[in-house]
């Protein structure tokens, strides 16, 4: 099947024809670094879209194959199967020079580069494209993005879901589908050079085992420590500074890598010591233990009050109907939601929700004039625009910051006339407006679904929804917080998490992920990048220590950007990386700040609760790490 429809000019497709290697991989389990590929197609395709080879095997891992029930690979089928260093050459000679593809191609690329390596090769692919991205960008009206669905959607046959190569197949007919899409709406591809950003180098350290205790606050001068203190240690130590850490771990005490206003107690042989953890203790009047001390008092370390065990995973709700694809099992829609504003404390950070039950769900109103509806506002200043979005969102409407299948109405500010995407706005006879259209507009009933049959809940800057609480195997779905801007902003953005306790400080540095360390120890939270403007965070929320009370997921400029040249940033969250999202928003408030606060999915008794937030700073990334008592290097 050709990616040239019979009415298609092939000039206008130039810039989406490419040599193409579509994969997929069945694998023992979800870790790149840790679980291995047990089956793996590869189908290529020309410019044209043809098929022009393809390949499959079964693959012996040495190891378990792990979910049987999702993959139906049991040891006994996959033993005899060649292992992957000697397939490694094929599979190499297939993808070199080819763009690879695959859905969510994040997952694909790293599991297949893990094996390269372990074959003693390097994984020949200069950039990759993700099919999931790639849609998000389309925005076709489909219930989600999971294969099967955006099979049936571009009129793909489906036979035999998670068989590697019929995966590969219906994936090589999503793909010319979503190019098509892509060259009548005028997209750019959301191409990602490779390697990823998980370069073996960061590749995270060892777990640190959450501290089980509550910070119980400072220690007292001449008094016992207690379980839960946060202890920071700086220079040179008698006895060997990790000995010191593992004692005071074992004793209940939790060893930071950085001083904050929250630390217990700095321990240091030199009380007038210039290290920068020693000036951040004088500055916030933490007290000093010299060494011989702190071994004193290590002997009898007073019990602490241990954290609330939250109860997220107990609470069950109905598991969605029909078969779900493992990555990405889908809960149902919450049975309760609610929105809140969010309170400014005096120094600028958003306040916890207060206690006591949870308001009744604010849905739109089906009579609301935009409801259903995604506009998309051109020209104007920035003020202006921002006003625009939220005169849309008032109206019950989705404000959009891209041109996509979904837009329905289209809204002219000053200068919008003259956007580059009007050309093919005008071709497409997308309706448009001018701003006077905002006060009062008259609308025509839309033909079709208007963003998908479950469209996403809008959710104004501070608003607060409930999750929904999974049972069964959808526990182990990840919660993905995505950021998307303007596909041509011409300024690099990196989409950051940081896991924090009570005191909204992270429990060690690792719990700071970013574009160098796109995964906390535990695995818990990750970074997804499979497009040049947007990013994912992860969150595997029944997994996280109870220590961790909230993630906070922030989007920070490169240079001397600010976020008044970038815009709106659209956020959509939802249970897995292909299922519909549950919530969106769109935050375009800031203007000369360089960081930005997107979200925060934090605990509220035994929920899980995500917060729009919107607030922004005027400091670089390295301070707001900081903020968050990440040790940075002055």
């Amino acid at each position: 099947m050709s990616l040239l429809s019979p009415a298609a000019d092939p000039s206008a497709l130039r810039d989406y024809a490419h040599d193409w290697a579509v994969v997929d991989v069945e694998t023992s389990g979800l870790v790149a670094r840790r679980d291995r590929v047990l089956s793996v197609a590869v189908v290529t395709l020309g410019p044209d879209g043809e098929q022009t080879d393809e390949f499959s095997t079964l693959l012996d891992p040495g190891c378990d194959p792990g979910p049987v029930h999702v993959h139906g690979l049991t040891a006994e089928r996959l033993r005899g199967a060649p292992d992957f260093g000697r397939v490694a050459a094929r599979i190499g000679a297939m993808v070199r020079d080819r763009v690879l593809v695959a859905h969510n191609a994040q997952f694909d690329y790293d599991f297949l580069a893990h094996e390269f390596a372990r074959a003693g090769a390097r994984l020949p692919v200069a950039r990759r494209l993700c099919t999931l991205a790639l849609n998000r960008r389309v925005d076709p009206p489909t219930e989600d993005l999971r294969l099967g669905t955006l099979a049936a959607h571009y009129g793909v046959r489906q036979e035999r879901a998670h068989d590697a190569l019929d995966d590969a197949r219906v994936l090589a007919g999503v793909l010319r589908g979503s190019l098509r899409e892509a060259a009548r709406l005028e997209l750019p591809l959301p191409f990602v050079p490779c390697p990823p950003r998980q370069d073996p180098q960061f590749a995270p350290r060892t777990p640190k085992t959450p501290c089980a205790y509550r910070n119980p606050g400072r220690a007292e001068p001449g008094g016992p420590l207690v379980q839960g203190m946060k202890i920071a240690l700086t220079g040179e130590t008698r006895t060997p500074r990790a000995e010191l850490e593992r004692r005071a771990n074992e004793a209940g005490l939790n060893v930071m890598t950085s001083v904050s206003r929250h630390t217990s107690a700095l321990v240091t042989n030199d009380s007038s010591s210039a290290s920068g953890k020693a000036r951040r203790a004088r500055a916030e009047g933490v007290p000093v233990l010299d060494e011989a001390t702190f071994v004193r008092l290590l002997a009898d370390v007073r019990p602490g009050t241990l954290h609330e065990r939250g109860r997220s995973a107990e609470a069950v709700i109905p598991s969605p109907a029909g078969p779900a694809e493992p990555r990405d099992p889908a809960p149902s829609r919450p049975a309760g939601q609610a929105t809140a504003p969010v309170r400014e404390t005096p120094a600028g950070r958003p306040e916890p929700a207060p206690s006591g039950p949870a308001r009744p769900a604010r849905r739109v109103a089906p009579d609301l004039p935009l409801s259903g509806r995604r506009v998309l506002v051109l020209g104007g200043t920035h003020p202006e625009a921002v006003a625009a979005r939220r005169r849309i969102t008032e109206l019950g409407g989705a404000a959009a910051i891209n041109l996509s299948a979904s837009v329905t109405d289209v809204v002219l500010l000053e200068g919008g006339a003259r956007d580059r995407r009007m050309k093919r706005i005008t071709a497409l006879a997308y309706p448009t407006h001018d701003a006077a259209w905002l006060d009062a507009p008259v609308v025509a009933p839309l033909s079709g679904p208007g963003g998908g049959p479950a469209a996403p809940l809008v959710l104004p800057r501070g608003g607060v929804v409930d999750l929904p609480q999974p049972s069964g195997p959808a526990c182990g779905v990840p919660w993905t917080v995505t950021a998307s801007w303007a596909q041509r902003t011409p300024c690099e953005i990196d989409v950051v998490a940081f896991v924090v306790d009570e005191d909204e400080q992270v429990c060690f540095d690792e719990d700071f992920v970013f574009y160098g360390a796109p995964e906390n120890p535990g695995g818990t939270v990750r970074l997804h990048s499979d497009g040049p403007t947007e990013q994912t965070i992860g969150v595997g929320l029944a997994a996280l220590p109870h220590s961790a009370r909230k993630v906070v997921v922030a989007a920070a400029l490169d240079g001397s950007a600010v976020f008044g040249d970038v815009g709106a940033i659209h956020i959509s969250s939802g249970p897995g990386t292909s299922a519909a999202p549950l919530v969106q928003a769109t935050l375009d408030a800031a203007t000369t700040e360089r960081t930005l606060i997107l979200a925060e999915l934090y605990r509220r008794g035994p929920l899980w609760r995500l917060r729009t937030v919107g607030q922004g700073y005027d400091e670089g990334l390295d301070a707001l790490a900081r903020r968050y008592g990440v040790d940075v290097a002055d």
